[in-house]
């Protein structure tokens, strides 16, 4: 059995581009769904889902992968049992266990994007996907935080909508700051603050660093080289 995982995890090993189109797909869910009722439990399926995939291109070890695909059931299943009964705490276990489960991912691309032999598309690609994972992490933990306080979440909007907390992450992620959305008070001014240097230091330590090294048509140069020097040995 334990063969059987791994022959499959090597068919998804460093398959960041996938990841990736996940992480959009789960953005663009977050864009036009709510984060209430069923609507709440296609996101989560869909961003633990993407959680669990990035772990198995990551290479983690078995038992790890396991652990996460019944914390994944479990979120699942909490937010379906929190719109069966319209509760919100349900949700609110959900959604921890996503944020969670999401953050331990993320990690795992970036030890294997830093620890990668030689920078290419794959390793950018892991990049962006950690980046675009920050963006809906802090989704989840804003919505999270706006259905446990008893405050708004929000100067000024009383009822905000899961695309509320998705474009004001993002713009908090870029440092954009339209100023449109603003949080009230503790712990969202805190989380959003982290979220900003996170932001920062991850485009210009990590991604730039990356994309600096990037050498898009060296392994086409080599294998033309190779070819040259074949060509030239059995020439004579």
């Amino acid at each position: 059995m334990r063969d059987s995982w791994r022959t499959r995890a090597e068919r998804f090993s460093d398959a960041f581009g996938l990841v990736f189109c996940l992480m959009i797909t789960s953005y663009v869910l977050a864009s036009l769904l709510s984060n209430r009722g069923w609507s709440s439990v296609v996101l989560i399926l869909s961003v633990t889902a993407t959680s669990v995939l990035a772990l198995i291109t990551s290479r983690v070890p078995v038992r790890f992968l396991r652990v996460a695909v019944v914390l994944a059931a479990l979120s699942v299943l909490f937010a379906a049992v929190g719109a069966i009964e319209d509760s919100h705490d349900w949700l609110s276990v959900a959604s921890v266990i996503q944020i969670t489960l999401l953050g331990v991912a993320m990690a795992a691309v970036l030890v294997r994007v830093i620890g990668a032999s030689e920078v290419g598309g794959r390793a950018i690609l892991g990049a962006l996907s950690v980046y675009a994972g920050l963006g809906l992490l802090f989704t989840s933990l804003y919505g999270t935080i706006d259905r446990i306080q008893s405050a708004p979440f929000f100067e000024g909007l009383g009822n905000p909508a899961g695309s509320d907390f998705l474009f004001f992450s993002y713009t908090t992620l870029t440092t954009t700051g339209y100023g449109d959305l603003v949080p009230a008070g503790q712990p969202g001014r805190m989380f959003a603050g982290l979220e900003m240097m996170l932001g920062q230091i991850f485009l210009v330590t990590l991604v730039a660093g990356l994309v600096s090294l990037w050498r898009p048509g060296e392994r086409l140069r080599q294998r033309r080289e190779r070819r040259a020097e074949n060509e030239g040995i059995e020439g004579p």
